[in-house]
Protein backbone atom coordinates (compact mmCIF):
# COMPACT_ATOMS: atom_id res chain seq x y z
CA UNK A 1 0.00 0.00 0.00
CA UNK A 2 1.73 3.17 -1.34
CA UNK A 3 2.01 6.41 1.19
CA UNK A 4 0.40 8.65 -1.31
CA UNK A 5 -2.85 6.93 -1.32
CA UNK A 6 -3.23 9.14 1.82
CA UNK A 7 -2.55 12.22 0.50
CA UNK A 8 -5.56 15.11 0.38
CA UNK A 9 -5.47 18.39 -0.59
CA UNK A 10 -5.89 21.05 2.29
CA UNK A 11 -5.84 25.23 1.42
CA UNK A 12 -3.37 26.90 4.12
CA UNK A 13 -5.75 28.70 5.65
CA UNK A 14 -7.69 25.55 7.16
CA UNK A 15 -4.37 24.69 9.26
CA UNK A 16 -5.81 26.36 12.73
CA UNK A 17 -3.71 28.55 14.23
CA UNK A 18 -5.60 29.57 17.48
CA UNK A 19 -7.98 27.43 18.76
CA UNK A 20 -11.62 28.02 19.45
CA UNK A 21 -12.84 30.88 21.87
CA UNK A 22 -14.09 28.49 23.85
CA UNK A 23 -13.52 24.30 24.03
CA UNK A 24 -16.38 23.08 23.19
CA UNK A 25 -17.37 25.75 20.50
CA UNK A 26 -15.63 23.40 18.04
CA UNK A 27 -17.16 21.76 15.05
CA UNK A 28 -17.52 17.87 15.11
CA UNK A 29 -18.32 15.76 12.12
CA UNK A 30 -19.91 12.84 12.73
CA UNK A 31 -19.14 9.81 10.50
CA UNK A 32 -20.71 6.19 10.92
CA UNK A 33 -18.50 3.04 9.62
CA UNK A 34 -20.30 1.27 6.90
CA UNK A 35 -23.13 3.82 5.91
CA UNK A 36 -24.11 4.99 2.67
CA UNK A 37 -24.96 8.83 3.65
CA UNK A 38 -22.78 11.51 4.00
CA UNK A 39 -21.66 12.78 7.62
CA UNK A 40 -23.44 14.93 9.64
CA UNK A 41 -22.47 17.93 11.40
CA UNK A 42 -22.74 18.99 14.78
CA UNK A 43 -21.18 21.51 17.78
CA UNK A 44 -18.79 19.76 19.85
CA UNK A 45 -21.22 20.76 23.10
CA UNK A 46 -23.47 17.96 21.53
CA UNK A 47 -21.84 15.15 22.14
CA UNK A 48 -23.27 13.80 25.32
CA UNK A 49 -26.36 13.14 22.55
CA UNK A 50 -23.92 11.19 20.43
CA UNK A 51 -23.17 8.72 23.01
CA UNK A 52 -25.01 6.09 24.48
CA UNK A 53 -25.53 5.34 27.61
CA UNK A 54 -23.27 2.59 29.28
CA UNK A 55 -20.77 3.66 26.55
CA UNK A 56 -17.06 4.23 28.54
CA UNK A 57 -15.38 6.86 27.07
CA UNK A 58 -11.51 6.53 27.72
CA UNK A 59 -9.42 9.18 27.81
CA UNK A 60 -5.52 9.95 28.17
CA UNK A 61 -4.35 12.36 30.89
CA UNK A 62 -0.49 12.74 29.55
CA UNK A 63 0.08 15.94 30.50
CA UNK A 64 2.60 18.22 28.51
CA UNK A 65 5.45 20.68 29.52
CA UNK A 66 6.87 23.35 28.21
CA UNK A 67 9.85 21.58 27.06
CA UNK A 68 10.80 23.80 24.16
CA UNK A 69 13.97 26.59 24.78
CA UNK A 70 15.98 28.99 22.85
CA UNK A 71 18.91 29.46 23.94
CA UNK A 72 21.70 31.36 21.86
CA UNK A 73 25.34 30.69 20.91
CA UNK A 74 28.19 32.87 21.78
CA UNK A 75 28.04 33.96 18.43
CA UNK A 76 24.48 35.30 19.14
CA UNK A 77 22.91 32.71 16.90
CA UNK A 78 19.45 31.27 18.38
CA UNK A 79 18.92 27.29 18.23
CA UNK A 80 15.50 25.83 19.44
CA UNK A 81 15.94 22.88 21.75
CA UNK A 82 12.88 20.43 22.11
CA UNK A 83 13.41 18.17 25.51
CA UNK A 84 12.44 14.86 24.91
CA UNK A 85 12.96 12.76 28.32
CA UNK A 86 15.63 12.93 31.07
CA UNK A 87 18.27 10.71 30.36
CA UNK A 88 21.30 9.05 32.13
CA UNK A 89 24.02 11.76 32.86
CA UNK A 90 27.28 11.20 31.29
CA UNK A 91 30.62 11.65 33.21
CA UNK A 92 31.16 15.18 34.00
CA UNK A 93 27.31 16.60 33.98
CA UNK A 94 26.06 17.78 37.12
CA UNK A 95 22.44 19.40 36.23
CA UNK A 96 19.65 17.19 34.85
CA UNK A 97 20.77 15.97 31.68
CA UNK A 98 17.89 15.41 28.87
CA UNK A 99 17.48 13.85 25.57
CA UNK A 100 17.19 16.60 22.80
CA UNK A 101 15.80 17.28 19.71
CA UNK A 102 17.65 20.31 18.12
CA UNK A 103 16.88 22.42 15.31
CA UNK A 104 19.47 25.09 13.74
CA UNK A 105 22.11 23.18 15.86
CA UNK A 106 23.64 21.47 12.89
CA UNK A 107 26.92 22.89 13.93
CA UNK A 108 26.93 22.45 17.15
CA UNK A 109 30.37 20.81 19.31
CA UNK A 110 30.07 18.91 22.25
CA UNK A 111 30.95 21.09 25.05
CA UNK A 112 29.56 24.16 23.75
CA UNK A 113 27.95 26.39 25.63
CA UNK A 114 24.51 27.83 25.48
CA UNK A 115 22.84 30.84 26.79
CA UNK A 116 19.19 30.89 27.82
CA UNK A 117 18.16 34.18 28.22
CA UNK A 118 16.32 37.42 26.20
CA UNK A 119 16.00 37.20 22.46
CA UNK A 120 13.95 39.12 20.13
CA UNK A 121 12.26 38.65 16.65
CA UNK A 122 14.01 41.11 13.70
CA UNK A 123 11.75 42.56 10.81
CA UNK A 124 12.53 39.71 8.63
CA UNK A 125 11.09 36.95 10.95
CA UNK A 126 14.49 35.49 12.14
CA UNK A 127 15.46 35.64 15.57
CA UNK A 128 18.66 37.51 17.57
CA UNK A 129 20.12 38.18 20.80
CA UNK A 130 19.48 41.01 23.13
CA UNK A 131 21.22 41.09 26.95
CA UNK A 132 24.36 40.39 28.10
CA UNK A 133 25.72 36.99 28.24
CA UNK A 134 27.29 38.26 31.48
CA UNK A 135 23.75 39.01 33.16
CA UNK A 136 23.03 36.18 35.60
CA UNK A 137 19.66 36.96 35.97
CA UNK A 138 18.37 37.02 32.59
CA UNK A 139 20.95 34.21 31.28
CA UNK A 140 21.70 31.00 32.14
CA UNK A 141 23.61 28.08 30.45
CA UNK A 142 22.64 25.09 29.00
CA UNK A 143 25.71 22.50 27.82
CA UNK A 144 26.06 20.43 24.69
CA UNK A 145 26.99 16.85 26.22
CA UNK A 146 27.02 14.46 23.05
CA UNK A 147 25.63 13.80 20.17
CA UNK A 148 22.92 10.77 19.57
CA UNK A 149 21.83 9.18 16.22
CA UNK A 150 19.10 10.87 14.34
CA UNK A 151 20.46 14.22 15.11
CA UNK A 152 19.41 13.81 18.70
CA UNK A 153 21.82 15.35 21.24
CA UNK A 154 22.01 15.24 25.36
CA UNK A 155 21.89 18.31 26.94
CA UNK A 156 22.51 19.65 30.18
CA UNK A 157 20.30 22.14 32.28
CA UNK A 158 21.59 24.75 34.17
CA UNK A 159 23.26 22.97 37.95
CA UNK A 160 21.36 25.86 39.93
CA UNK A 161 18.67 25.60 39.03
CA UNK A 162 15.46 22.44 38.97
CA UNK A 163 14.74 21.79 35.70
CA UNK A 164 10.86 23.02 36.32
CA UNK A 165 11.79 26.08 37.47
CA UNK A 166 14.02 26.31 33.87
CA UNK A 167 11.07 25.33 32.15
CA UNK A 168 8.75 27.56 34.22
CA UNK A 169 10.69 30.75 33.41
CA UNK A 170 12.18 30.16 29.58
CA UNK A 171 9.92 27.04 28.41
CA UNK A 172 7.32 27.61 25.63
CA UNK A 173 4.55 25.06 24.19
CA UNK A 174 6.34 22.43 22.06
CA UNK A 175 3.30 23.34 19.50
CA UNK A 176 3.71 20.85 16.13
CA UNK A 177 5.84 23.09 13.27
CA UNK A 178 2.40 23.83 11.44
CA UNK A 179 1.04 26.01 13.99
CA UNK A 180 3.06 29.53 14.10
CA UNK A 181 4.61 30.98 16.61
CA UNK A 182 7.63 33.89 17.27
CA UNK A 183 9.55 33.50 20.88
CA UNK A 184 7.75 36.49 21.72
CA UNK A 185 4.58 35.96 20.19
CA UNK A 186 1.61 36.82 22.46
CA UNK A 187 -0.43 33.58 21.84
CA UNK A 188 2.46 31.75 24.00
CA UNK A 189 0.38 32.27 27.24
CA UNK A 190 -2.98 30.86 25.83
CA UNK A 191 -1.10 28.23 24.37
CA UNK A 192 -0.31 27.25 27.88
CA UNK A 193 -3.38 27.04 29.14
CA UNK A 194 -4.97 25.38 25.46
CA UNK A 195 -2.51 23.20 24.15
CA UNK A 196 -3.74 21.03 27.26
CA UNK A 197 -6.75 19.04 27.90
CA UNK A 198 -8.56 20.00 31.42
CA UNK A 199 -8.00 16.60 32.97
CA UNK A 200 -4.60 16.38 32.32
CA UNK A 201 -2.32 15.06 35.32
CA UNK A 202 0.92 13.13 34.54
CA UNK A 203 4.14 14.63 32.77
CA UNK A 204 5.89 13.34 30.35
CA UNK A 205 4.56 14.19 26.60
CA UNK A 206 6.16 16.39 24.33
CA UNK A 207 2.83 16.49 22.40
CA UNK A 208 -0.72 17.12 23.04
CA UNK A 209 -3.34 14.36 22.93
CA UNK A 210 -5.34 16.79 20.55
CA UNK A 211 -8.67 14.76 20.56
CA UNK A 212 -9.11 15.57 24.65
CA UNK A 213 -8.64 19.41 24.01
CA UNK A 214 -12.27 20.02 23.08
CA UNK A 215 -13.76 18.54 26.04
CA UNK A 216 -14.87 21.28 29.04
CA UNK A 217 -15.42 20.16 32.82
CA UNK A 218 -18.78 20.96 32.66
CA UNK A 219 -19.03 18.81 29.65
CA UNK A 220 -17.88 16.10 31.22
CA UNK A 221 -19.93 16.02 33.87
CA UNK A 222 -22.79 16.06 31.35
CA UNK A 223 -21.41 13.31 29.45
CA UNK A 224 -21.16 11.15 33.21
CA UNK A 225 -24.38 12.36 33.78
CA UNK A 226 -26.03 10.81 30.41
CA UNK A 227 -24.82 7.33 32.03
CA UNK A 228 -21.58 7.24 30.47
CA UNK A 229 -18.55 6.34 32.35
CA UNK A 230 -15.17 8.20 31.97
CA UNK A 231 -12.02 6.10 32.38
CA UNK A 232 -8.18 6.93 32.01
CA UNK A 233 -5.11 5.88 30.91
CA UNK A 234 -1.62 7.13 30.17
CA UNK A 235 0.21 7.46 27.00
CA UNK A 236 3.32 10.00 26.44
CA UNK A 237 2.89 11.21 23.95
CA UNK A 238 6.32 11.35 21.77
CA UNK A 239 7.67 13.71 19.24
CA UNK A 240 7.42 10.68 16.42
CA UNK A 241 3.19 10.26 16.57
CA UNK A 242 2.36 13.22 14.21
CA UNK A 243 5.70 13.10 11.87
CA UNK A 244 4.76 12.53 7.99
CA UNK A 245 6.03 8.79 6.83
CA UNK A 246 9.38 9.02 4.85
CA UNK A 247 8.68 5.86 3.23
CA UNK A 248 7.03 5.10 -0.42
CA UNK A 249 5.11 1.70 1.09
CA UNK A 250 3.19 2.11 4.15
CA UNK A 251 4.19 -1.06 5.64
CA UNK A 252 8.15 -0.01 5.47
CA UNK A 253 7.25 2.31 8.63
CA UNK A 254 8.32 1.85 12.12
CA UNK A 255 6.79 3.45 15.18
CA UNK A 256 8.89 5.20 17.54
CA UNK A 257 7.63 3.61 21.11
CA UNK A 258 5.96 5.62 23.71
CA UNK A 259 5.79 4.78 27.33
CA UNK A 260 1.85 3.65 28.97
CA UNK A 261 0.02 3.17 32.20
CA UNK A 262 -3.24 1.47 31.51
CA UNK A 263 -5.00 0.97 35.30
CA UNK A 264 -6.79 -1.63 36.48
CA UNK A 265 -9.90 0.41 36.96
CA UNK A 266 -9.63 1.12 32.80
CA UNK A 267 -9.46 -2.10 31.86
CA UNK A 268 -12.17 -3.37 34.16
CA UNK A 269 -14.80 -0.42 33.10
CA UNK A 270 -13.96 -1.15 29.27
CA UNK A 271 -14.52 -5.42 30.23
CA UNK A 272 -17.72 -4.60 31.98
CA UNK A 273 -19.01 -2.22 28.98
CA UNK A 274 -17.94 -5.62 26.45
CA UNK A 275 -20.35 -7.89 28.62
CA UNK A 276 -23.00 -5.45 28.28
CA UNK A 277 -22.52 -4.65 24.95
CA UNK A 278 -21.80 -1.39 25.24
CA UNK A 279 -19.28 0.70 23.38
CA UNK A 280 -15.66 1.56 24.27
CA UNK A 281 -14.97 4.98 22.60
CA UNK A 282 -11.54 6.34 22.47
CA UNK A 283 -10.75 9.54 22.50
CA UNK A 284 -7.78 10.23 20.50
CA UNK A 285 -5.27 8.08 18.37
CA UNK A 286 -3.27 7.49 21.40
CA UNK A 287 -6.05 5.94 23.12
CA UNK A 288 -6.54 3.60 20.21
CA UNK A 289 -2.98 2.80 20.54
CA UNK A 290 -2.02 1.88 24.02
CA UNK A 291 -5.70 -0.17 24.38
CA UNK A 292 -4.92 -2.10 20.67
CA UNK A 293 -1.46 -2.57 21.76
CA UNK A 294 -1.99 -4.41 25.16
CA UNK A 295 -4.71 -6.20 23.79
CA UNK A 296 -2.39 -8.03 21.74
CA UNK A 297 0.39 -8.21 24.06
CA UNK A 298 -1.36 -10.01 26.60
CA UNK A 299 -3.49 -11.77 24.98
CA UNK A 300 -7.17 -10.02 25.72
CA UNK A 301 -7.51 -6.13 27.07
CA UNK A 302 -8.90 -8.41 29.96
CA UNK A 303 -5.56 -9.21 30.78
CA UNK A 304 -3.85 -5.92 29.68
CA UNK A 305 -3.75 -3.53 32.81
CA UNK A 306 0.03 -2.33 33.62
CA UNK A 307 2.83 -0.33 31.74
CA UNK A 308 4.97 -0.79 29.22
CA UNK A 309 5.87 0.96 25.92
CA UNK A 310 3.21 0.73 22.87
CA UNK A 311 5.03 0.74 19.12
CA UNK A 312 1.53 -0.64 17.37
CA UNK A 313 1.51 1.17 13.90
CA UNK A 314 -2.08 0.92 12.96
CA UNK A 315 -2.51 1.04 8.97
CA UNK A 316 -5.73 0.06 7.09
CA UNK A 317 -6.05 -3.81 7.07
CA UNK A 318 -5.62 -3.57 10.91
CA UNK A 319 -8.13 -5.42 13.07
CA UNK A 320 -9.19 -4.03 15.61
CA UNK A 321 -10.00 -5.98 19.01
CA UNK A 322 -11.28 -3.23 21.62
CA UNK A 323 -12.69 0.09 20.48
CA UNK A 324 -15.82 0.54 18.82
CA UNK A 325 -15.75 4.21 17.84
CA UNK A 326 -13.11 7.13 18.22
CA UNK A 327 -13.37 10.77 18.38
CA UNK A 328 -10.32 12.12 16.65
CA UNK A 329 -9.17 15.69 15.06
CA UNK A 330 -8.63 15.85 11.04
CA UNK A 331 -5.03 14.60 10.75
CA UNK A 332 -1.78 15.99 8.57
CA UNK A 333 -1.84 13.96 5.04
CA UNK A 334 0.79 10.58 5.45
CA UNK A 335 0.68 10.98 9.08
CA UNK A 336 0.38 7.70 11.14
CA UNK A 337 -2.65 9.48 12.52
CA UNK A 338 -4.57 9.35 9.42
CA UNK A 339 -3.70 5.85 8.36
CA UNK A 340 -5.16 4.83 11.76
CA UNK A 341 -8.05 6.81 11.28
CA UNK A 342 -8.60 5.47 7.82
CA UNK A 343 -7.62 1.87 9.22
CA UNK A 344 -10.90 2.31 11.27
CA UNK A 345 -13.24 3.94 8.86
CA UNK A 346 -12.15 3.02 6.03
CA UNK A 347 -9.76 4.89 3.60
CA UNK A 348 -12.04 6.08 0.99
CA UNK A 349 -14.55 6.81 3.39
CA UNK A 350 -12.44 8.90 5.74
CA UNK A 351 -10.99 10.61 2.70
CA UNK A 352 -14.48 11.53 1.23
CA UNK A 353 -15.57 13.10 4.72
CA UNK A 354 -11.92 15.11 4.95
CA UNK A 355 -13.01 16.11 1.71
CA UNK A 356 -16.46 17.34 2.84
CA UNK A 357 -14.68 18.68 5.96
CA UNK A 358 -12.50 20.95 3.55
CA UNK A 359 -15.36 21.89 1.46
CA UNK A 360 -17.64 23.04 4.47
CA UNK A 361 -14.02 25.23 5.71
CA UNK A 362 -13.93 22.83 8.96
CA UNK A 363 -10.39 24.13 11.20
CA UNK A 364 -7.69 21.05 10.89
CA UNK A 365 -5.08 19.67 12.82
CA UNK A 366 -4.37 20.59 16.30
CA UNK A 367 -6.16 23.41 17.06
CA UNK A 368 -8.80 22.62 14.77
CA UNK A 369 -12.04 20.73 14.74
CA UNK A 370 -12.84 17.11 15.70
CA UNK A 371 -14.60 13.74 14.08
CA UNK A 372 -16.85 11.07 15.71
CA UNK A 373 -16.16 8.22 14.34
CA UNK A 374 -18.67 5.11 14.76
Amino acid sequence: MRIELFDYDLPADLIAQEPAARRDESRLLTLARGAAGPPTEHRFAEIPQLLREGDVLVVNDARVDPLRLHPRRATGVVVEILLLHEAEAPVGARGSVWEAMVRGGKRLRDGEILHLGAHKRTVGGGITAEGSLEDSDSCTEIIVRASLPGGRRLVELPVDRRADEVLDRWGEMPLPPYIRRQPDDERAAIDRDRYQTVYARRHGAVAAPTAGLHFTRELLRRIECAGVEIATLTLRVGPGTFQPLRVDQVAEHRMEAESFVLPEQCVAAIVAAKERQCRVVAVGTTVVRTLEHAARCSGGIENGAGAGDADIFIYPGFEFRVIDAMLTNFHLPRSTPILMAAAFAGRERLLQAYEIAVRERFRFYSYGDAMLIT
